[in-house]
């Protein structure tokens, strides 16, 4: 009796065992670190736009886990240009994800608007801002990180021409720069440098690099590669040359902004000083307002204004904006 005992509990042991390491297995094996950068790595590579390699690496976890939702969006008309927002952010979302933060913004902004007691004209409104404050979030994320990119990129160029200079191929220096190069512009070149092993031609692989990073000077630098792979040069020189000018754009570029910044924030504080004045009024005397939501001439009244505050936004943004 104690045998069959004290063999049921080594039985039970050895169960438990096994389950946790089957558990700990199939979790590392979908969920792992390396699992997951190598999911990353593919995500960027089949994000480009160009050749056939890697186009059929990853469709089943490009937009959604979920194999029925993944049908689903596939459906939906440009839902690739968002998941190429996504991934040019730096944010390591799902356009799934997405969706389900946008919603609940929505939502969430909805609600708080009818707990402060404001009007369905308002209310409805503020669903709508909700649902596109994720969307604007990860343009600015975007924004930063392809501007992080472009002051990085004459240290990359500067890199490559370095390699080439010492007898590297040019595959050989993009994996310099890969390897050696500063973030995150070294995990563009990685993402480039491994569709190129993974087949794809340089020529395919460096229009995919163009598209993932939309910058002007990167583009010059990927027409300047494919001209001289036709024509023949040197290309270390070449390099040499366009990262000397693209330095001299950014120093240009940096004066611009520093004499242009008192006109940024006067715009700023003129767009938001109507709002910012609506709201403390209405927090203040929520009575004095009434008359614009209540009273028709008061909604067309609020209408017309705020067409003209946005007309006055964008006439401010397009005269502070000042391209180099």
């Amino acid at each position: 009796m104690d045998f069959l005992y004290f063999l049921f509990l080594l039985f039970c042991f050895l169960a438990v065992v096994l389950f946790l390491e089957g558990a700990y297995l199939f979790w590392n094996a979908h969920k792992g670190p390396e699992t997951t950068r190598i999911q990353q790595r593919l995500q960027a590579a089949s994000a480009g736009g160009y050749g056939t390699a890697t186009a059929t690496l990853l469709k089943e976890r490009l937009l959604s886990n979920s194999q029925t939702l993944q049908r689903l969006l596939l459906t939906v008309p440009r839902i690739q240009s968002l998941d190429r927002l996504l991934l040019q952010s730096g944010m390591h979302l799902l356009v799934t994800h997405f969706i389900a933060y946008s919603f609940m913004a929505s939502l969430g902004l909805m609600a708080c608007a009818a707990m402060l007691g404001m009007p369905a004209i308002i209310v409805l409104p503020c669903g709508v801002i909700g649902f596109f404050l994720p969307y604007f979030f990860v343009s600015s994320a975007k924004r930063k990180r392809l501007l992080k990119i472009e002051r990085q990129l004459t240290e990359a160029i500067d890199l490559m021409a370095r390699g080439l200079k010492a007898g590297h191929a040019f595959s050989g220096a993009m994996q310099m720069v890969a390897t050696d190069g500063p973030e995150p512009a070294a995990g563009e070149f990685r993402t480039t440098f491994d569709e190129i092993n993974f087949g794809i031609s340089v020529q395919d692989a460096l229009m995919n690099l163009a598209t993932r990073v939309p910058i002007t000077d990167l583009r010059y630098f990927v027409i300047a590669v494919l001209i001289q792979r036709e024509s023949g040069g040197n290309l270390a020189e070449l390099l040499e040359k366009i990262s000397a000018l693209i330095r001299a754009r950014l120093e240009l570029l940096g004066r611009i902004r520093v004499l242009s910044a008192e006109g940024k924030l006067s715009a700023w504080i003129l767009s938001c000083l109507p709002f910012a004045a609506g709201l403390m009024i209405n927090i203040v005397n929520p009575d004095f307002l009434k008359p614009l939501w209540e009273d028709p001439a008061g909604r067309i009244m609020v209408g017309v204004a705020v067409t003209l505050i946005l007309i006055g936004i964008y006439v401010m943004s397009r005269i502070i904006k000042i391209r180099v």
